[in-house]
């Protein structure tokens, strides 16, 4: 067995599952809409500077905390970043299991990446 055919066909079967197609089709419809596109941008960008800031330990910054506040209200408003937010998190989560599922077998006594984080 070729792990990186093994590979290949889990690209294939990720492309294959319906939390993949939904997704890619919701971000199909939300880049038919330029300002709703550049709206998400914005709040995934500002959420990865908060998640980086929570992942190496830096005090939270209140201003973005609410601004993330608002403008996740603002996108929650509208059903097509609404539904584009909702299949990013079924993906999202689905693609977590399999990082969880491909690390158990990368442990190489150092613990998982998560223990790792925390150091």
């Amino acid at each position: 067995m070729n792990v990186y055919d093994q590979a290949h066909q889990l690209a294939t079967a990720i492309k294959q599952s319906e939390e993949f197609k939904q997704f890619d089709d919701r971000k199909k419809k939300l880049a038919e809409n330029p300002e709703l596109e550049s709206a998400m941008k914005d709040f995934m960008q500002k959420q990865f500077q908060m998640q980086t800031a929570q992942l190496t330990g830096q005090q939270m910054d209140q201003n973005l905390m609410m601004e993330l506040q608002r403008l996740s209200a603002i996108l929650m408003q509208d059903p097509t970043t609404a539904e584009y937010l909702q299949c990013q998190l079924r993906f999202s989560m689905m693609m977590t299991d399999v990082y969880k599922i491909i690390g158990e077998v990368s442990d190489i006594g150092m613990g998982s990446l998560a223990d790792m984080v925390k150091m």
